[in-house]
Parts: structure tokens; sequence; C-alpha cells
């Protein structure tokens, strides 16, 4: 009787985690229908609602732009930060008895000079900068009738043996001045009429500058509790996800900071050294609006690649238009500090930070530069490069998983993979070929003989 009833209750148990366990299924699938149902609606009203959703996004991002902009600070002003840090944490920690203390004084210290440092920076290149570029600017627009003409004069003096280019010329700068005069006249009478977009963005310009003092402040919070934030986000990342896919996770936001910050900070000091030195060369050349020319080639220099083109092109005409002769200078110049940057100085700075190629730092900066333009033009290489990363290391998990090789070179020749051993099948090169079928023709041709 025992025997039994135990076969009855543990038959009724299995019975009994049976619909448990259909049960959970049931409610999974369903979970899984509704979920996808939503998706499924939310995309279409994403798409019929366009603007509605683009509205509310833009409206969003004003809202967190105090936030945004402060993240953005602390995390440029973080190595500034360390460095101090690292230092201060040293001298202080022998002479306080509790090294807590030391640690939480020198972290202020540290932040206190790093803001000093960017406000610092910011003073002086407007100090330098703006009263030589009013100047400039000025000269430009009281001269620019003069210039022209001495351009004109200067290119008849050089295509005196051919009149018609001569003649196309003066005719393509003289309808260039005109039309530039009209424009100045048309800002100047309808002045009053764009007042609304003057005040519209004077406004702006106040709303952006007290963001950016509350970024000051949040930037300040950012980088006194970076490692509480760290902490709390590998927490919930820990908690999401198993430990396995949480460790590709932070490994993967880890590389991710390295080569953001790699990149950044070098391209950053690789710009200052550029600025400077093309202003000391400009200087001792004795070239026109020297200040002017050399911020606006460090500034352009940030951009990888197009950088260089798209600063000389400005400054170009700003030294031609006052003397024709500096200007082909400027440019043998502006060759020579770009190879010397992109040879010497860049790869110093930068090394191979981003591990991309040539070919995907041009697609990079050409589709996130339209995406997103002047920011998308310095950030898409870095995002690109994570981007690379993830997809390199996915692709690496998968040939590894399917026992294949996973370096790129063993590929370039390969014909085909073979089913049964596994083995990398490549192509036969022609000499082989040729090789292989004198091979075969000598003994043929010996056993004729024989």
């Amino acid at each position: 009787m025992d025997e039994r009833a135990n076969q009855e209750q543990i038959s009724s148990d299995s019975k009994g985690s049976r619909n448990v366990w259909n049960l959970k299924q049931y409610v999974i699938i369903a979970l899984v229908i509704f979920v996808t149902f939503c998706c499924c609606i939310l995309f279409f009203f994403m798409i019929y609602r366009y603007h509605g959703f683009a509205d509310f996004w833009k409206e969003l991002r004003g809202i967190l732009q105090p936030i945004t902009i402060g993240v953005v600070l602390a995390y440029l002003l973080n190595p500034i930060m360390k460095f101090q840090e690292k230092y201060l944490i040293k001298f202080l920690e022998p002479r306080m008895k509790s090294a807590q203390k030391a640690r939480a004084i020198s972290r202020g210290i540290a932040i206190a000079g790093s803001l000093v440092f960017l406000i610092g920076i910011i003073v002086l290149l407007i100090a330098a900068i703006v009263p030589s570029v009013l100047d400039s600017i000025q000269g430009m627009v009281t001269t620019l009738p003069e210039e022209v003409n001495n351009l004109i004069a200067w290119a008849d003096g050089y295509i005196k043996a051919d009149n018609d280019v001569a003649d196309f010329l003066n005719q393509m700068v003289e309808k260039a001045t005109s039309w530039l005069q009209t424009f100045l006249q048309d800002i100047l009478s309808y002045a009053q009429t764009y007042i609304a977009s003057i005040i519209s963005g004077v406004v702006y310009g106040v709303k952006l500058f007290i963001n950016i003092l509350v970024g000051l402040v949040v930037s300040v919070y950012v980088l006194a509790s970076k490692e509480k934030f760290a902490g709390q986000a590998k927490k919930i990342i820990y908690a999401l996800f198993k430990p396995v896919r949480a460790n590709v996770i932070v490994e993967t936001v880890r590389k991710s900071n390295e080569i953001f910050g790699g990149f950044i900070s070098g391209k950053l000091l690789d710009s200052a050294i550029i600025g400077v030195l093309a202003y000391i060369i400009l200087s001792i050349m004795k070239m026109p609006d020297t200040i002017l020319v050399a911020v606006t080639i460090g500034v352009t220099n940030v951009i990888p690649f197009f950088g260089p083109f798209i600063g000389a092109i400005p400054s170009f005409i700003i030294i031609v238009l006052q003397n024709p002769i500096k200007g082909l200078y400027f440019l043998i110049f502006v060759v020579a500090l770009q190879q010397v940057d992109g040879n010497i100085i860049g790869p110093k700075i930068l090394g191979n930070s981003t591990g991309l190629s040539s070919f995907w730092v041009v697609f990079a900066i050409l589709v996130f530069g339209g995406l997103w333009g002047f920011a998308g033009m310095l950030l898409g290489v870095p995002i690109m490069a994570v981007i690379y990363y993830i997809v390199q290391r996915t692709v690496q998990y998968f040939l590894r998983r399917r026992g294949l090789v996973t370096d790129t070179e063993s590929y370039i020749h390969l014909l085909k993979v073979d089913k049964e051993t596994n083995e990398l099948v490549y192509e036969e090169e022609p000499g082989n070929k040729n090789e292989d079928n004198n091979n075969k023709t000598e003994p043929e041709e010996d056993e004729r003989e024989q």
C-alpha cells in the first residue's frame, strides 16, 4: 500500500510539474507575441507620425543639453584630473592621518585644477584670437576692392599672352566682387526683416551659455562620483545579463572608452601642435593674418583626412587676395606641414589608436559627416573603429565555434572549406599549374623515349 501511494504521489507530482512547465511555456510565448506586437505598433507610428517623434526627440535633446555638455566636459577633463590626482595623492597621503580623506581632498583639488585649466585655455584663446580675427575681418572688408583690383592686375601681368583667359578671369572676379557687395548691401538694407531671426539667435546663444554653465556644474558631479557611476552601470549590466554576455559588454565598453579617449585627446594635442607650428612658421614667412590662418589650420586639423583641405581653402583665399605670390607659398607650406603631421607628428601621438585602414577612415568621415555635420566628421572615425571592433570580435567568435582560423591573410586566396576535414582549400597559382603540367609531361616523354 505504501509503495502504491508513493507511486501515485510521484505521478501526481510529475503531472503537476509538467502542467507548471507548460504554463511557463505558454506565458513566455504570450509575452514574446505581445512584445513583438507592441514593437510593430511602435514602428508603424514612428513612420506614420515621424514629425511628431522628431519634434519630441528635438525637445528631449534640448532638455538634456546641459547633461550632455556636462558629461562631455567630464570625459574630456578626466585625463587632466587623473594626472593631477595621481601626484596630489602621493603628496598628501604621507602627511595626513586618513588615506580616505587624503584621496577626497586630492579629488577636489584635481577637479578644481582641471576646471581652471579649461577656463584658462578658453580665456587665452579668446584674448589671442578674437582681436586678431576682428581686425582681419575689418581689414578684409575695407580693403577688399583694392585687393581684388590688385589680383586682377597681377593676373593681367602674368596672362598677357592669352587675352581670352585674362578677360575671363577679370569677368569672374568682377562678378564675384559685385555679388559680394550686393550681398552685403542686401544684409544691411534688410536688417529689419531679420530682426526676429537675430533675436532668436541671441536667445539661443544666451540659453546655450546658461546650459554650458550648468554643464560645468554637472561635470563636477560626474568627475567626483565617476567610480560610483561606473559601478552602478556594471551592477545593472550583470543584473540584466548572464556573466558570459555581461563580460563581453563590459569589455566592449572598456575598449570603446580606450578608442575614444585615445583618439580625441591625441587629436586635440596634435591639432594644438600643428596650430602653434603653423603660427611660428607663418610669422617667420611674414604671412598676412597669421593668427587667423593658424587658428583655422589648427581647428580644421581636428577632422581626420579632410581637415587639412577644409582649412587650407579659406586660408588660401585670405592670403591670395592680399598677396598672390604668398598665396602660392602658403599652398606649398600647407602641403609640407600636412606631410610632417601625417608621417611624423600624428603617428607619434595617435599611433594606431583606431585600427582602421584609410578606406574605412574616409568612409566614416563621409557617412557620419553627412549625418551629423562637423560633429560626425570629428567623431565618425572612433565610432567606426568601435563598430569595426565589435564586428571583428563577433566574426572571430563564430569562426572559433566552427573550428576555423581567424586571421584575414588565410582567407585571401581561399577557394573553399572542406566539409569533412574543415580545412581551408586554396586556389592553385598559375605558376604551380604550369609546374604540375611540366611534371606530368616529362614522365610521358621519358616513357615515349623508352
